[in-house]
């Protein structure tokens, strides 16, 4: 189940608004397939798997990431009845689909079919791998990285706007690597104005994976660019994960609306002291209500420059 996982991160932030899932098959303790989600949500992972395969799957364990589809779609087969023409001995799902249409259907249609079903292994790891999926069922919404990087004493810029560069070399490779598995990036309009930033992705061999470029603004977007007037319209984007990149209002709007599921922070050994603080207004009403939101989720050191990731509780 974990190589199947780790498969299911090869379709993040490239399926849109289905689930990035992985699938391992294995026959006798030997890979004889695997697959994952693939660019815009199709085929799914089991599909994509079982096309690698000639002959029957007797004896055969599937393992997949996400209970297995039971809707009917234009875009393709249901994958439980895929799984059921295939008859492998065994199925052995991570999560629950969350989607109404499927959620504990699949399951049930499996074992109808005289199919071994074991389910909840590594429940965790897949909800956290899928959490745009999930956070989409749930919400309505993409799930929300805000992506922060400032000085030790809060800073994101000189008091004259110079911010390039706050952090090193791993710090920024590390947040390309970020833009790399989110679908879309936004940025505010005065940050789009001020920086003209290309919010591509410049990691060798992945530079097709360059997300969508949004801005939040009330006026219009330039080419290349979508506009969207508040956090709230994020919700009509065909997409799981968003990464929110600046600036400092911005990041308090998505706070604000409470909105930000997940906080990445880099940290780099310099202080500099009247320059433009990282955060604006947040609607915090007291001290107290400040408290209970974040878990730390990760900490490591990037050169010399610290991240801290922070999730929602």
């Amino acid at each position: 189940m974990a190589a199947a996982l780790a498969l299911g991160e090869r379709g993040r932030g490239r399926t849109g608004s289905n689930p990035n899932v992985g699938c391992i098959v294995t026959r006798t303790g030997r890979l004889i397939a695997r697959g994952w989600t693939q660019p815009g949500g199709r085929p799914h992972a089991e599909a994509h798997a079982l096309s690698r395969i000639e002959g029957s799957l007797e004896r055969a364990t599937v393992y997949v990431t996400l209970e297995p589809c039971v809707h009917e779609s234009e875009r393709g087969p249901a994958c439980a009845d895929l799984l059921v023409a295939a008859r492998p001995a065994h199925v052995v799902i991570a999560a629950h689909d969350a989607d109404p249409r499927t959620e504990g259907k699949g399951i049930a249609r499996l074992q109808d079919a005289g199919i071994a079903v074991t389910h909840g292994v590594m429940a965790a790891e897949a909800h956290r791998g899928m959490a745009g999926f999930f956070t989409r069922q749930r919400h309505g919404r993409p799930h929300v990285t805000l992506k922060l990087a400032t000085s030790l004493d809060g800073r994101i810029a000189c008091a004259d706007g110079s911010s390039r560069w706050i952090t090193g070399e791993p710090a920024r490779r590390h947040a390309h690597g970020l833009r790399a598995r989110s679908d879309a990036i936004l940025v505010g309009g005065g940050t789009l104005r001020a920086d003209e930033p290309s919010l591509d992705v410049r990691l060798d061999g992945l530079e097709e994976r360059s997300p969508e470029r949004l801005v939040l603004t009330r006026g219009d977007a330039p080419d290349g660019w979508t506009a969207i007037d508040q956090p709230e319209a994020i919700a009509s984007l065909p997409a799981n994960w968003l990464l929110v990149e600046g600036g400092a209002e911005t990041a308090a709007a998505f706070l604000r609306a409470d909105m930000v599921d997940r906080l990445i922070l880099y940290r780099a050994p310099i202080l500099i002291g009247d320059g433009r603080a990282a955060l604006g207004d947040i609607g915090l009403g007291a001290l107290a209500d400040a408290h209970g939101r974040w878990s730390l989720a990760d900490t490591r050191m990037l050169g010399s420059d610290r991240l801290d990731v922070y999730e929602r509780h």
